[in-house]
């Protein structure tokens, strides 16, 4: 009971300092709620989370098995259920992070409303969201450790070693963030000033795209639009500034890379001289050779090879890189990216595919060994319908007979028993474990699954309420779950804080004190 019981007696010192001005303040309940309290900002949060994060990128590098994992989040409320159901089944929140998604900010938490993926929303509403992530991960904290003070206070003296041990070996809810920066929403100061409002709101690890900022697109959409690398290394330089004008000297940034499926640039790079990074950026463009006495008015043209050519143009002046080269150009962006700052990658692919992740990733570590994605296991694959077919082009391969299957309908329930389905199962379920050791994955995020499991819930519900089920329809499928589950928040009450402004009044108003639970509230029914 060592920290609980030092803080009382830093309490009780203080308060006896204060001499009888302050006799009504009892220090086990200041030591109470100074250990509910543990992270006062959010800079205090972003130091201990980075230190978490640099410790299981460590340990990654020596086991593959020790990789880690988050979901996106759209809302506090999200976030704290996911944490606590965590701690609830698996016990322990080691190597489970939060993600944050650009793509669920535009479509749920800007001003204007539903938004694409296109750095249209507010710039402040990402700090907004990661504070209020952490406000209820904390509160949590709260709550929990509020319920063992509680039982603490009823229990038998037998009974009360067992609980000062969970109270003294409590772990906080409180977990890295990987937070979306998208293209960095403006120029390198633009991206500055947010990387800053972002870690000061508690982000230890940044995450910042290669596109340009004011044409940005989804990364699982057409018509993405790079920039040259010192234009993405100035960024990446930038979110470095502002983690160290902070104090977060071990912060965390991800590069990502959008050039597997980015056939555009907007800008030729400069180059100085031959082999150089423009010139290696503008030798994936795509060219023709051209003699300048047969120039057009308005032709942009440069020398290349000693030859003077003219790339690719598009009516809105933007410039197409050669067909076939987006593996080659991601590798590079990522391996420049590694070598300027970057301590994490993060490869948007069209599929979910263990040979051509790892097959880019033996790239890069040809130049930087211990380079490491994130990976995003992402909605916008159909996960069915790819592991499927993987499997039915492997039985191909090898001489089985697939006459039964129809390649492009494999998605069809009807193959749900077949053997195939089976074995795409099996690879679906592996795939988080293959990849780390196969393909240097270190996390694995799904951006936005409490976006489609709100929808499938909720549609679920109105399905029932309001048709024959009525009322059942509620407590069948949502109520008699939570309660047989244990899922924290069927006592509502308690979930929003009721015990804890309870115990709060206690402390301030002594015997006086108006309490919103007792015996008779209803939420004792659970």
């Amino acid at each position: 009971m060592t920290h609980y019981k030092n803080n009382i007696d830093e309490a009780a010192t203080l308060i006896n300092s204060e001499g009888s001005a302050w006799n009504a303040i009892n220090p086990e309940s200041v030591a109470r709620m100074r250990l509910q309290n543990r992270f006062k900002t959010g800079l205090d949060i972003a130091k201990y989370t980075a230190k978490i994060m640099r410790e299981d990128m460590d340990n990654y590098d020596k086991d593959s098995s020790q990789y880690t994992q988050s979901l996106g989040c759209w809302h506090g409320f999200i976030g704290q259920q996911k944490m606590i159901a965590i701690k609830k089944h698996l016990l322990t929140t080691k190597r489970r992070y939060l993600y944050l998604s650009g793509w669920m900010v535009a479509a749920l938490r800007s001003e204007f409303g539903p938004l694409p993926d296109q750095s249209m929303h507010e710039k402040t509403s990402v700090a907004a969201l990661i504070r209020e992530l952490y406000t209820f991960l904390r509160q949590a904290d709260a709550r929990e450790l509020g319920g063992l003070f509680r039982e603490l206070d009823n229990a038998k003296e037998s009974d009360k070693a067992a609980i000062q041990q969970k109270i003294e070996n409590f772990e906080t809810h409180v977990v890295p963030i990987i937070a979306d920066i998208d293209a960095g929403f403006g120029n390198e100061e633009a991206t500055y000033l947010m990387a800053k409002q972002m870690i000061e709101a508690g982000a230890c690890c940044i995450q910042l795209e290669n596109q340009v900022s004011d044409v940005k697109q989804c990364g699982h959409q057409d018509g993405k639009v790079t920039v040259p690398h010192v234009e993405f290394l100035a960024k990446i330089n930038a979110v470095r500034y502002a983690f160290l004008e902070l104090g977060i000297d071990d912060g965390v940034i991800v590069a990502r890379t959008d050039s597997l499926g980015a056939g555009l640039t907007q800008k030729i790079a400069v180059t100085k001289e031959a082999g150089d990074l423009g010139d290696l950026y503008n030798s994936f463009l795509e060219v023709e050779a051209v003699d300048a006495a047969k120039l057009e008015n308005g032709d942009v043209v440069f020398k290349q090879g000693g030859k003077l050519v003219k790339p690719a143009r598009l009516p809105n002046g933007l410039f197409k890189f050669r067909a076939g080269t987006g593996e080659e150009r991601c590798v590079l962006d990522c391996i420049t990216s590694l070598q300027n700052g970057a301590d994490l990658l993060w490869i948007e692919t069209e599929k979910p595919h263990v040979s051509q992740i790892g097959g880019m990733v033996n790239e890069i570590r040809k130049v930087v060994p211990n380079a490491k994605l994130v990976y995003n296991n992402s909605p916008s694959f159909n996960w069915t319908l790819n592991f499927r077919q993987q499997i039915f082009d492997a039985m191909q391969k090898a001489g089985q007979d697939v006459s039964a299957y129809d390649r492009p309908q494999l998605m069809s329930v009807d193959y749900d028993g077949t053997e195939l389905a089976i074995q795409a199962d099996e690879k679906i379920r592996t795939f988080q474990a293959d990849s780390a050791r196969e393909a240097g994955i270190f996390h694995h995020l799904i951006t936005l699954p409490t976006y489609h499991t709100a929808a499938l819930s909720t549609d679920n519900l109105a399905k029932e309420y309001f048709g024959d089920q009525g009322m059942l329809g509620y407590v069948a499928n949502v109520q008699r779950k939570e309660i047989r589950q244990g899922i924290a928040c069927v006592k509502h009450q308690n979930m929003a804080g009721s015990d804890m402004g309870d115990a709060h009044k206690e402390y301030f108003s002594g015997d006086q004190a108006l309490k919103a639970s007792g015996k008779d509230n209803t939420m004792n029914q659970f």
